[in-house]
């Protein structure tokens, strides 16, 4: 049994903030996370541009050097690891944890796949890459339906359906069309997304208006075969031909950790129940950090206006600990 003050559960930019503001408080504390470090960061697409600016994203008040407005995946994946050596922080990586069990005298023990911990206090950073929001059709299962885009080359020459209006969605179908792509985007509302970057969104409106880049709006995918696709539109049911399906459809927390673990799951958004000035949840000593704190609503936090949850759990841990 490992026993430490704090666990903090995933080693993203804010698990990793977590970690800072621990070790500036002089708590015990270990990060943990099943995959590497940052890991949604690192699953993005190669070529994924932030809409931020380098110096928001920064943590720790560790200055974030980048050449262009906009650093892209690769530079972020190098400014974290820096952090990680600057603070000399502990992380654990590809240490999945199975249970977070409040026992009777207040306390957590934390198993993993690599050791069982307890711990006084516990910080939920998860946030929301790991489980894509499906289709629920048939054929969603066939090696040619992707959730997550790396990078164009694979898809050069081929028919691409891109189901989705956002940031990601617009990127691929951009990408794989400039590699030579036949490109369809599939749109379940009128149009591409408001909250799409600024310098890419006129680009997509330009190719879908010379009909570079094929747009089906008011459309859902309802059936996925080997060799074809078919679309409900506001014309019918059609069927393209089709090489791959691109589902980008968005992605969300795991609902189900979070319940197994003792977090209630609130109104049609199921946002995760905490107090929103210390972040603490309705589980006593156990907090909530970044993204995940929006439930279904991934767009409401990001690195930038999450960093200060790290400082807001610290502090309400500190008073605990002071009172105690």
């Amino acid at each position: 049994m490992v026993n430490k003050d704090l666990i903090i559960i995933g080693a993203g930019p804010i698990g990793l903030s977590c970690g800072i503001e621990a070790k500036k408080a002089g708590l015990d504390y270990t990060i943990i996370d099943k995959g590497a470090l940052t890991n949604s960061i690192f699953n993005y697409p190669i070529f994924m541009r932030f809409f931020s600016t380098a110096e928001r994203l920064g943590i720790g008040d560790l200055p974030f050097m980048c050449i262009a407005p906009k650093p892209g995946r690769q530079e972020a994946l190098e400014y974290y690891r820096n952090v990680v050596e600057f603070f000399q922080l502990k992380v654990q990586l590809f240490e999945e944890i199975f249970s977070v069990q409040k026992e009777a005298d207040g306390t957590f023990t934390v198993t993993s796949a690599k050791a069982t911990y307890k711990a006084k206090y516990i910080v939920i950073a998860t946030g929301f890459y790991d489980i894509p929001m499906y289709l629920n059709v048939p054929g969603e299962d066939l090696p040619k339906v992707r959730h997550y885009y790396k990078e164009p080359h694979e898809y050069a020459f081929q028919k691409v359906i891109v189901v989705g209006a956002s940031n990601s969605s617009v990127d691929a179908a951009l990408e794989t069309w400039h590699k030579g792509a036949e490109v369809t985007i599939v749109v379940r509302g009128e149009e591409i997304g408001q909250r799409v970057k600024y310098w890419v969104k006129p680009d997509m409106e330009n190719r879908i208006k010379e009909g570079s880049i094929k747009a089906l709006f008011h459309s859902n995918i309802k059936a996925i075969r080997e060799n074809e696709v078919d679309i409900e539109t506001p014309d019918g049911v059609i069927t393209m031909e089709n090489d791959f399906v691109l589902a980008l459809t968005g992605y969300r927390p795991n609902f189900d950790f979070l319940e197994k673990i003792g977090i209630q799951l609130e109104g049609a958004t199921l946002h995760p129940s905490h107090d929103e000035t210390t972040m603490e949840t309705n589980v006593a000593n156990m907090y909530l950090a970044g993204v995940v704190c929006g439930g279904l609503e991934t767009h409401l936090w990001f690195i930038e206006n999450s960093k200060d949850h790290a400082g807001r759990i610290m502090q309400s841990i500190l008073t605990k600990e002071n009172k105690a």
